[in-house]
C-alpha cells in the first residue's frame, strides 16, 4: 500500500488545490469528500470514488472495504498530511477523491408529479448547503441552480450539505434554460417575490410543481416574475421584508407537502 508522510508530495498539492480552487476541479473532474457518514452517502448517491487516504489510527483497511464495497487504491498518510487535506476541525481520518457528475437539465429523471426547488444565483455556501438539506428532508425531485455563483461541489457546500449534495437531483442552468425547461415539461412555477404578489397559502401545489427563491439581497429577476405562473408571498408581520432563503423554500416546500398529503 501507498505511504505519504509529506505535505511537499506533488499529489497532496493537487488535492489541496482540489480544496481550493474551482477550476482545479473543473479540469480534473474530481473533488474530495472527507468524513465517513459524507463518503458513505455519496457512494450510496452513486458518486464514483477514485482514491482513499486515510489515518491507520484512526481507520482501518477493512472499514474502508467495506465502507466503498468495491477496492480502490488506498494511500496511508499522517497527520501533518490530513491536517493539511482537511477541511473541518473535527477529524474522522478518511478522505476520499470522488469523480463529479454531469449536472445537466436533461439528465434529470422526473417523477410523474414533481415538486421541484429553484434557486436563482445563490451565493452563499451555508444558503446552499440548507436548501439542499430542505431539499432531502421533503424529498424533492430535483433541486434547480439558476445562474450558479459558486461551485457546487466546494467544501464549504459539501459540508455545509452535510451530505446532501450527494442525495439530491441537481441541475444547472441559466434563468432562461430552466424558464424554458420547465415550460417544456409543463410543471407550474410559483416565484417568491415581494412584487404583484399573493399568500403562498392559496396556491394549489398538488400538481408538477417549482418552488423559486432568489437571493435575499435582490430577490428574483425580472424574468422570473414575468414567466411565473403565480408570483407568491409570505405574509410577514414585523419589521423586515424578508427572511433566510433556505427558511423561506422551508415553509413553501412543505406547505406544497402539506397539500400532497406528506
Amino acid at each position: 500500500m501507498k505511504q505519504i508522510t509529506s505535505v511537499q508530495n506533488p499529489f497532496i498539492k493537487s488535492l489541496v488545490l482540489l480544496q481550493e480552487k474551482a477550476k482545479a476541479r473543473k479540469q480534473t473532474g474530481t473533488f474530495l469528500i472527507e468524513g465517513l457518514r459524507e463518503i458513505s452517502i455519496a457512494i450510496k448517491g452513486g458518486y464514483e470514488i477514485e482514491t482513499v487516504l486515510f489515518l491507520p489510527e484512526l481507520v482501518t483497511e477493512n472499514q474502508i472495504n467495506t465502507l466503498v464495497g468495491t477496492p480502490v487504491p488506498l494511500i496511508e498518510i499522517n497527520k501533518e498530511v490530513y491536517q493539511k487535506l482537511a477541511y473541518r476541525d473535527t477529524t474522522e481520518g478518511i478522505l476520499a477523491i470522488a469523480k463529479t457528475k454531469s449536472m445537466q437539465l436533461s439528465d434529470l429523471k422526473l417523477s410523474d408529479n414533481p415538486l421541484i426547488l429553484v434557486a436563482e444565483a445563490p451565493e452563499k455556501p451555508g444558503n446552499i448547503g440548507a436548501l439542499l438539506r430542505t431539499a432531502d428532508a421533503a424529498n424533492l425531485d430535483a433541486v434547480l441552480i439558476a445562474n450558479p455563483k459558486s461551485d457546487l461541489y466546494n467544501p464549504n457546500i459539501v459540508r455545509s450539505s452535510v451530505g446532501c449534495l450527494f442525495t439530491n437531483q441537481i441541475a444547472t442552468g441559466t434563468t432562461a434554460e430552466i424558464i424554458a425547461f420547465l415550460k417544456e415539461k409543463k410543471i407550474a412555477f410559483y416565484c417568491a417575490t415581494l412584487q404583484d404578489s399573493t399568500s403562498y397559502h392559496t396556491q394549489d401545489f398538488t400538481t408538477p410543481t417549482a418552488l423559486v427563491v432568489g437571493t435575499e439581497a435582490t430577490g428574483l429577476t425580472q424574468d422570473w416574475r414575468d414567466a411565473a405562473t403565480k408570483n407568491i408571498i409570505i405574509p410577514m408581520q414585523g419589521e423586515i421584508d424578508s427572511m433566510n432563503v433556505s427558511v423561506a423554500a422551508a415553509i413553501l416546500i412543505f406547505e406544497a407537502k402539506r397539500q400532497r398529503g406528506f
